[in-house]
């Protein structure tokens, strides 16, 4: 004789277990996406493994669609909300960064007779401009001439061996720029190339001017329209990267051209870019420059203080700036462990940051913080806990406007522009070579807000159907919920 209460209780554990075997499978299938995103999928011959998804409604915190979210993928820039967020907690909205000035030796008749040295801390924005105002308050401090040499002191960094072409073999592009703590104007140079049709020629003008930069001009001047990879401009530098050569041909039709190129070291940029502001603002100084290390022993003679945390991760997270966020990530590193401060050291303070804060960090990397990279690992799921916490957090005014917004500046100032989602979005942007992401926040029509993250890795996602799909999710989840 069957035990009825055995049976029944058999009965039940059956049918839970086919009851959950239809939820797992329904939470992969492709139908939990929206149909827009679906089509997209199938248009362009993407499956839908590729895709993350999550998408939480900030008022209830419920989450209105996952898809793949615990799936580790390559954010490429969406990393950046990880630095900034973890560095708007830990160091505050008004942080701000030293550049100390020390002289060696006596200053008489605004003469110095001796050496000034330059000690950074990591200052991620040390632009032109900033340089500029720096340095002419040095000179209303009483001095005009510098007799001896510029001893520059950049060991607050430690990053040894730093290789600009490990990324992707262009080390002379801006983005690839390293980590220093004496960090001038990005280690960047603009080259705006203009047509003289004259003379039959092409000017070359550079910003800054360096002299100890050669350029060599071989651009021949030709008919056509104003078009093609770099207008037909080849690039050639030498192993010290203190030599670039134009070479090619440059359409006569081209009104407005420039590119920017990183090049020299970081202290022959510095030294470059100091004698030539120092001439600038009237100041004479014909030495040369030599690395040191700062004993600290003395009072520094001047110290500059940097803009606002809170305005640079707003440089950082609008204009997806991978030297800053690397400069930000050593800042922390520094902040909380003795210096040298270095990625890994980095790494462990927002690994710790986040799981004092409850936030996953099962398969997370952070790498170098900025998303330029091959091995970093992140899910949307964890993205989404971050923007949670950051919309809850004192900072979230200041962590938000970091953000670009859609249609009107950043990288989202061509996305969305003249459309009802113009200005709805805070948005950061993510795209490599495979890789194309996206994570913020979103004001709907009905007036909720959403936190969301997308991520997608496949080939050449990057090209234009990675934005697509996007665009398809952003638009249901601002129609529809």
């Amino acid at each position: 004789m069957i035990n009825k209460r055995l049976f029944f209780s058999v009965v039940i554990i059956l049918c839970n277990a086919i009851v959950s075997t239809n939820l797992l499978f329904a939470s992969n299938s492709p139908e939990m996406l929206p149909k827009n995103v679906r089509a997209v999928l199938n248009h362009r011959g993407l499956p839908p493994s590729s895709l993350s998804a999550y998408v939480v409604d900030l008022d209830n915190e419920k989450v209105l669609l996952s898809w793949n979210p615990s799936e580790p993928r390559s954010p490429g820039s969406v990393m950046k909300l990880f630095t900034t967020a973890a560095a708007l907690d830990i160091l505050g909205p008004t942080f701000q960064w030293n550049t100390e000035f020390y002289i060696n030796g006596l200053i008489k008749d605004q003469i110095l007779d001796g050496d000034l040295l330059i000690k950074g801390y990591g200052d991620p924005y040390l632009t032109s401009e900033n340089i500029w105002k720096m340095l002419k308050r040095l000179k209303q401090k009483g001095i005009k001439e510098i007799a001896g040499d510029l001893l520059l002191d950049d060991s607050y960094f430690f990053h040894p061996n730093y290789d600009p072409s490990a990324f992707d073999k262009e080390p002379l592009r801006t983005y690839n720029v390293g980590p220093n703590s004496l960090m001038f104007n990005f280690k960047s140079v603009r080259f705006y190339i203009e047509a003289d049709k004259k003379n039959n020629s092409i000017k070359i003008i550079e910003d800054p001017k360096l002299d100890n930069i050669k350029i060599v001009n071989k651009l021949k001047l030709v008919e056509g329209e104003c078009e093609g990879y770099q207008r037909g401009i080849r690039l050639l530098v030498n192993k010290r990267y203190n030599k670039l050569s134009f070479r090619g041909t440059f359409p006569e039709s081209c009104e407005d051209f420039s590119l920017s190129r990183s090049l020299l070291t970081h202290n022959e940029y510095t030294y470059g870019m100091f004698k030539s502001i120092w001439h600038e603002i009237g100041g004479e100084f014909s030495g040369k420059w030599k690395n040191t290390m700062n004993a600290e022993e003395d009072e520094p003679f001047f110290i500059n203080k940097s803009e606002a945390l809170s305005l640079v991760i707003s440089k950082i997270n609008k204009h997806s700036n991978n030297s800053m966020s690397r400069n930000l990530l050593f800042t922390l590193a520094a902040d909380k462990y003795l210096p040298p401060a270095n990625e890994e050291k980095g790494r462990k303070v927002i690994n710790e940051w986040l799981r004092k804060n409850n936030i996953n960090t099962d398969g997370f990397y952070l790498d170098n913080g900025s998303g330029l990279s091959r091995h970093a690992r992140l899910t949307v799921e964890q993205t989404v806990e971050l923007l949670i916490y950051s919309y809850k957090s004192p900072f979230m005014p200041e962590f938000l406007s970091s953000l670009s917004l859609s249609g009107l500046d950043g990288t989202m100032l061509e996305r969305f522009e003249d459309d009802p989602l113009t200005g709805k979005l805070h948005i950061k942007t993510g795209s490599i070579d495979h890789v194309n992401s996206i994570a913020g926040y979103l004001y709907s029509k009905s007036g909720k807000r959403y936190a969301f993250a997308v991520m997608q890795n496949f080939k050449n996602i990057h090209k234009g159907f990675g934005e697509e799909l996007q665009e398809a999710l952003i638009r249901w989840l601002y129609d529809e919920l």
